[in-house]
């Protein structure tokens, strides 16, 4: 009998997508990715179509453009155009405009991204982490009215009574708020995908949702969006992102608090805060700790023998 196996570039561009999808929390693992791929099937199947064509078409993108090929198999330019394709599909009604807009979209979230990685690396910039698919999904946001698209009727969620099964379930749909799902099931595979990539994120994950529950419930926040995950998901992204560079843990405790502290400010701004708050955070905590570094270095006696 003869086994079916994909030609090898087919491989390698499946591996790419689902790297794509571990990179939503800043990791390379194909591994991870599948599960995060699950986690939407279990938590908002109808998301899954709109992931994968935005995923694909970002990716699709940096290649024409000759981005490196290392970046592209690691899914770096995967993870942006994966999330707009998720909140396209969340946020609007199907028509046929919806998968233009989506691969318009994410094609041009890898063109932000390009130069940009090209500066972080020459220049010293800042990392962009999801930054171009928020500033999309605010245009998207901005435009969704001349472009007459319809927006969803909410579905009626149940109400949440505060104890600890509940605590316990807000963590999880923190993790899975990362990527617009609220089945404590969808997050509990995100996390699994997380401690098979990284154990140390994995645990980091959790404190940020924990954090963000716990400080939501604690300043009088509304108590069903903190049960809901809702102020859960830029702690953790905040968390397992200083983490990877600062092995000290006050720098991913300062920057869940600066995440968490952030997020609120949004919506009085009218914007949603999609993953604003967590990039912000990461900015300041890098930008202040380049700017001590230099001081210090500025400060350093000159010896002269």
């Amino acid at each position: 009998m003869h086994q079916l196996s994909l030609p090898p570039h087919a491989l390698r561009g499946l591996r790419a997508l689902l790297n794509g999808f571990s990179q939503i929390f800043l990791l390379s693992h194909a591994g991870c990715g599948l599960l995060v791929v699950l986690a939407i099937l279990i938590g908002a199947p109808q998301l899954l179509g709109g992931a994968l064509l935005g995923g694909f078409s970002s990716t699709l993108t940096a290649q024409r453009r000759g981005c490196p090929q290392a970046d592209i198999d690691a899914g770096l330019y995967g993870y942006n155009g994966i999330l707009l394709g998720l909140l396209v599909s969340l946020k609007f009604s199907w028509s046929p405009l919806l998968p233009l807009l989506i691969i318009f979209g994410a094609g041009l979230s890898s063109l932000i991204l390009a130069p940009w990685m090209r500066c972080m690396r020459q220049r010293q910039w800042l990392p962009a982490f999801t930054f171009p698919f928020v500033a999309l999904s605010w245009l998207l946001v901005y435009l969704a009215q001349p472009l007459q698209l319809q927006l969803p009727s909410d579905p009626v969620t149940a109400a949440h009574s505060l104890d600890w099964l509940a605590s316990l379930l807000a963590l999880l749909r923190g993790l899975g708020q990362v990527i617009f799902l609220d089945q404590p099931m969808a997050g509990l595979c995100l996390w699994l995908g997380l401690l098979l990539a990284d154990r140390r994120a994995a645990l980091w994950a959790l404190l940020g949702s924990a954090a963000g529950l716990s400080l939501a419930l604690q300043q009088g926040w509304e108590q069903h969006s903190a049960l809901a995950g809702l102020y859960g998901y830029n702690a953790t992204l905040t968390a397992i992102a200083l983490n990877q560079v600062h092995r000290q843990p006050w720098a991913p405790l300062l920057g869940i608090v600066l995440a968490l502290l952030l997020q609120p400010g949004f919506g009085a701004l009218g914007l949603p805060p999609l993953t604003m708050p967590f990039i912000l955070a990461c900015w300041l905590i890098q930008a202040s700790r380049r700017v001590l570094h230099q001081a210090a270095i500025d400060c350093t006696p000159v010896r002269r023998d």
